[in-house]
């Protein structure tokens, strides 16, 4: 008899959970609420150009290639992944620029340049990040922590790494230079953590990039969900848009069937959220259902993001994919971003510039680019978005003006933002967090929202939310610790 399964949300780490259900042979339909599927990686098409939402940062390829193989296809077939380099390019505001790419002889040139003394000490934190990148990534990324015996198994190595020390920590025992601190601690700020309060473990993103490089695929990062959604449909997968599901049913402690708003019903064997860890306790027709979502909201939770996409007329050859443009503060302004209540005026920003890859995503003689600042969630910063966004989307554009992009305003074509408004009611985002829970030790691992409820015992969670987090690779192994359940539990 064939098992069913549903899996709520079409994000990567949901469409990563779908075609290795599909792929064992079980019958899963994905449900997904908005009209295109992607989750955070929508996407928009305006006047010839195409505007990812994001993540736009791919790491880890050989994890992505892994859900092609699984049924003897290649990801060639349906995604073209191309190198991105530099990974990054780091600018201060004083003009320093530091390119961070996979170049020993390069980085060397660049880190002498900050501090001669720095050269050995950096040397010593690769080999601390490839420490971590084994114990954290490689054991650990992709193994479930349903119990606190699985915890205090890696309780260990994770003190070896002095896991209980922030990454801008470590870094900081390694060098001393404060730019060059700056440059390999910022990284956890793509998963949504703040780098002065998230684990040391968190470092393995350093090894993660330098082994596996910093990609792009060829016409936007909705072209990895595209390929994504075709390699699951052509496994036989089912995907059905634009119907958010309203209600998790459950019959004796277990999960039953799914309701949509448009009133579709169906009965599932187990079900899969990718979708927000609090909303979807808040859909579960279970006492479970309110209890849980009163635990989480009273956890940490990674802050927003407020994002500007625009176009320019004329082309900016200079300007990497990459870049990341330090304000004139670190500690205090990540300070403000996870605990103020305001808008910072000197954010950092990161700045995205597809075209620079990828000529196509616009039309000729144009160029397509966003910009993000973090900023603090809802729950911080309750502010008037309505009121505030205009103002924060001109004062962002000034900055790039002045840093990067000269007579910026005078070339703009599109200009649109999406901020932590859109976070909380387009994706059903609590507090409009942009990366769910906030990685702090004490919410990492079994510590975090548990791959497999502890009540439902055919209620799984995929995602940033769960074990092991945010970001592509995260929540693509967080499909895989999911999967390893599902498979056993649906198929014994």
């Amino acid at each position: 008899m064939t098992r069913r399964a549903a899996v709520i949300g079409s994000g990567f780490g949901g469409l990563a959970l779908a075609i290795r259900l599909q792929s064992a042979g079980i019958e899963t339909t994905i449900l997904e609420a908005r009209d295109k599927p992607g989750g955070r990686a929508y996407y928009w098409e305006k006047d010839g150009h195409v505007f990812d939402a994001g993540p736009t940062v791919i790491t880890d390829p050989d994890c992505l290639k892994e859900l092609w193989s699984l049924s003897g296809v290649r990801i060639e077939q349906d995604v073209e992944l191309v190198p991105v380099s530099p990974f990054y390019r780091l600018s201060w505001l004083d003009g320093t620029v530091f390119d961070y790419l996979n170049d020993d002889a390069r980085l060397t040139e660049q880190i002498s340049a900050l501090d001669p003394g720095d050269v050995d000490g950096y040397r010593r934190f690769l080999d601390y990040s490839a420490g971590v990148f084994v114990e954290g990534y490689e054991k650990l990324g992709a193994v479930p922590f349903l119990d606190f015996k699985s915890m205090l198994a890696a309780a260990p190595q994770l003190a070896r790494y002095q896991a209980w020390r922030s990454v801008y920590s470590i870094v900081s025992s390694f060098v001393r230079n404060e730019k060059l601190r700056q440059a390999l601690s910022f990284h956890t700020l793509l998963v949504g953590g703040n780098p002065m309060t998230t684990s040391a473990i968190y470092a393995l993103i350093h090894k993660l990039e330098r082994d596996g490089g910093v990609w792009f695929a060829r016409g936007g990062t909705n072209k990895l969900v595209a390929g994504m959604v075709r390699h699951f449909e052509r496994l036989g997968g089912t995907v059905r848009l634009s119907d958010p599901v309203e209600q998790i049913e459950t019959a004796n402690g277990r999960a039953t069937a799914v309701r949509t708003r448009s009133g579709w019903k169906e009965g599932f064997d187990g079900i899969a959220s990718n979708a927000d860890v609090v909303r979807t306790y808040d859909m579960l027709g279970h006492k479970r259902g309110p209890q849980g979502a009163a635990k989480l909201r009273r956890k940490r939770f990674s802050p927003s993001l407020f994002v500007v996409h625009f176009s320019t007329w004329g082309t900016w050859p200079d300007v990497p994919h990459h870049s990341i443009l330090f304000g004139p503060r670190y500690k205090g302004l990540l300070s403000d971003i996870y605990r103020g209540a305001g808008l910072p005026d000197d954010p950092s920003l990161y700045l995205h510039h597809p075209t620079a890859t990828d000529p196509e995503m616009a039309p000729p003689d144009k160029s397509t680019f966003y910009v993000l600042a973090p900023v603090p969630h809802l729950g911080k910063a309750p502010l008037d978005w309505e009121k505030e966004a205009p103002v924060y989307r001109d004062h962002i554009l000034r900055m790039l003006e002045e840093r990067m992009l000269p007579a910026l305003r005078q070339r703009l074509d599109t200009v649109f933002h999406y901020g932590p408004q859109e976070f909380d009611t387009d994706l059903n985002s609590h507090l409009g967090s942009a990366f769910s829970l906030e990685p702090i030790l004490t919410q990492s691992a079994w510590f975090r929202v548990h791959n497999r409820d502890d009540v439902i015992p055919n209620l799984y969670f995929v995602g940033a939310g769960t074990h092991p987090g945010a970001g592509i690779p995260g929540v693509v192994g967080s499909a895989k610790a999911t999967a390893g359940l599902m498979i056993e539990d649906l198929l014994g």
